[in-house]
């Protein structure tokens, strides 16, 4: 049989992806306590402010000047799927939406015809350790909808669905199914301008973990997706007939059942799959676009109306420590759900 491995490539610090997705980003930071502004309590000296991502001591500012994070920044025309794993962020916007969430949320954000935000990391625990893993995926739009308005939703881990395979050693395989159904499983609905909206594009993301030596058989899909698997925690996984050592990707065949098969550690992987839209794609920065004039016409409107402004106190606006998980809508409407 033929094998239904296309290629085999390591990650970098960014993830290179293939159509739809435009690329991924994994932060694991081992963050120390939090001081009174939920930034280090071992201050930030010795790093490159503003742009901290060396790494140092196991964790990085990134953008954040007090707070890890991304300060205020504008997007258009795709979307972000942001899975926080541990450890919390603290989203604010132009359009006057804000929250917390972690511990296994997800937050889907449409930029559409543009949006101002900024995603922080709060070190909440005062004593510490404050770690956080997160993926931030970034979904393009088709042309026909690059320019909807921008929207904002909070798939809370409580609500996403849980598949647990258990094989015939009794070991587990568990798949959070963040989009794209997995047997029974129907996932929370993304926003509805979304290249996921439509089910007939077949998109999926899942994180899979799998205990040392499980076994199970990712299924096949309809022909013609796009279908990758990345594995970011685990010395090695068996893909059909070939070892993947960790931190590499492996795109697949999507019509092809494929048998997956722990090393003696535990696994972990995220999977992206959808039918590509298959248009140009012009990207500067944060903009992602169809052609270069196209992002000329962003740049000059972000300039002149910056998306429509910023309504809070701080670039880095965050929460109270004290503050539960929650997300306030553009509309006023809050969920809290941490009460």
């Amino acid at each position: 049989m033929p094998t239904p491995i296309l290629a085999v490539n390591p990650l970098g610090p960014t993830w290179e992806t293939l159509d739809p997705f435009l690329f991924s980003v994994h932060h694991l930071d081992h963050f120390p306590a939090g001081n009174e502004q939920l930034g280090p309590k071992v201050g930030t000296a010795g790093r490159r402010i503003g742009q901290d991502f060396a790494g140092k001591d196991g964790w990085n500012m990134y953008h954040g000047q007090t707070i890890p994070g991304f300060p205020h920044h504008p997007h258009r025309g795709f979307e972000t799927i942001t899975i926080v794993e541990r450890g919390f962020a603290d989203h604010t916007d132009s359009l006057g939406a804000t929250g917390r969430f972690g511990k296994g949320d997800v937050q889907w954000m449409t930029a559409g015809k543009g949006v101002l935000h900024s995603e922080m990391f709060p070190l909440l625990d005062d004593q510490g350790p404050n770690t956080m893993e997160l993926f931030q995926i970034w979904l393009n739009l088709p042309a026909a909808s690059k320019m909807v308005p921008p929207n904002y939703k909070m798939l809370w881990a409580e609500d996403i669905p849980v598949v647990n395979h258990s094989d015939e050693h009794g070991k587990n395989t568990r798949i959070k199914v963040v989009a794209g159904p997995l047997g029974d499983a129907a996932p929370l609905a993304p926003p509805p301008h979304s290249w996921a909206a439509d089910p007939e594009n077949h998109l999926a993301v899942w994180l899979i973990r799998m205990e040392p030596g499980a076994t199970w058989t990712l299924p096949a899909a309809v022909s013609g997706l796009n279908r990758a698997l990345y594995l970011y925690n685990g010395a090695s996984l068996q893909v059909a007939d070939r070892e993947v050592k960790n931190y590499h990707s492996v795109q697949l065949d999507s019509s092809a059942a494929v048998p997956l098969t722990a090393g003696k550690e535990q696994v972990d992987l995220l999977l992206l799959q959808a039918r590509p839209i298959n248009e140009p794609v012009a990207q500067q920065g944060p903009f992602v676009m169809n052609t270069r004039e196209e992002l000329a016409l962003s740049f000059a409107e972000y300039r002149k109306t910056q998306f429509g402004g910023w309504p809070w106190p701080s670039d880095e606006h965050v929460h109270p420590r004290s503050q539960g998980r929650f997300a306030l809508y553009p509309d006023g409407t809050k969920e809290n759900r941490d009460e």
